[in-house]
Parts: structure tokens; sequence; C-alpha cells
């Protein structure tokens, strides 16, 4: 599983982009949310990954922010909702009015999204709430590392390889400082908060 790529931006033509990594390019696909915060072509990204593989293609899928990545996997277990629907919902609503939108069974808020009527809104409001509930995406906010530069999005995906729950990671990196820490640094101030 390619679950994490950093590299140099050649091209972005969403939903996809490609991206240089070593010498090796990849075609990747995002939802908008990622493209808005993309820098121009010629610097470096850091993106979460997901590939889908099926028996026709292999497609990589590209996200800013850890969140975005762990509600878009969620939605393709919804029957009826396959990667082009997902990237489409988190194109259009963030991950955390998403959560609130399910939180509330807001279907006028889901139907408002291409592609989603209001039988698929009815099927998503009942599939999703227990995944958003162990999940822990509605208590999102601008703390939530992943959202503050590209150390804090490193120092998550380092603590999910080392086995830790996302909520946890939010939990030990809440009161770092995401902006100014090495990505080293902050691994170890969150591996040594959590031993205390």
């Amino acid at each position: 599983m390619i679950g994490y790529l950093k590299g140099t931006l050649i091209a972005k033509h969403p939903p996809e982009l490609l991206l240089d990594v070593g010498g090796v390019g990849y075609e990747v696909q995002a939802p908008m949310s990622t493209f808005y915060n993309l820098p121009e072509p010629g610097q470096s990204v850091a993106l979460f990954t997901h590939l889908a593989v099926s028996d026709t293609a292999h497609n990589l899928f590209g996200f800013m922010q850890v969140e975005d990545r762990t509600l878009f996997r969620a939605l393709i277990k919804v029957s009826g909702v396959g990667p082009k629907l997902a990237l489409t919902i988190l194109s259009g609503i963030t991950t955390a009015e998403f959560a609130q939108a399910i939180a509330g069974s807001d279907t006028a808020m889901l139907v408002r999204l291409p592609g989603i009527g209001k039988k698929t809104a009815q099927r998503l409001i009942i599939d999703m709430k227990d995944p958003l509930d162990k999940l822990d995406l509605i208590a999102l906010n601008s703390g939530t590392p992943g959202s503050n530069g590209l150390a804090g999005r490193e120092a998550f995906s380092a603590l999910q390889a080392l086995g830790y729950k996302d909520a946890e990671i939010r939990r030990m990196l809440k009161d770092l400082d995401t902006d100014t820490c090495s990505t080293e640094e902050l691994i170890r101030q969150a591996l040594k908060g959590s031993a205390q």
C-alpha cells in the first residue's frame, strides 16, 4: 500500500496531478480541497494517499489532510459510493461539515452536492454515523495536526505507522507547535508525552 508521497509537483489538472518522487512520476487523483492548497508546479508537496486496486486499474488518490483520506476510505465502503463520488463529496464540503451533516441527519446539505440525491443522502446518514463516531471527525478544528504544515502531517503519518489510532495521535499532537517544530521533534515530544 502506498500511504504517503512527498515530491515535486509537476502538473495539476483537476482532478489529477502529477508528482515526481525520486524520478518516478505518480498520477494522483485528488479532491478540490487538496487542489486549493497545492503549491505552484516545481515546488515540493506531501500527500497522504490511498491506492485503489480493481480488475481494470490501479488508481492513486491524494489528500493534503489525513482526515480527508480517512473520510474517503470510510465513504468508499458505503454501498453505491465509489471513489469518484467520494472525491465529489470531499470537493464540495469539508470533512468537519460532512461529519456535522451526518450527525445532524442534514439531508438538505448533502443533496446540494453533485451526484447525491435524497436516497443516497439518507444512505450516507445511516451508513456513516458509526464510522464517524469512531473516527471522531466531528471534533476537527484548526488546531488539528495535519492542517498546520508539513511537519505536522509527517509526524501524524509516522505515528500512524507506529500503530497509534488517529484520535490518539490528535491528542498526542494537540498542544505541540506543529508550525515551528521539525518532524523529528514533534514525534519525540509526542512519544515522550504519551509515555508519561
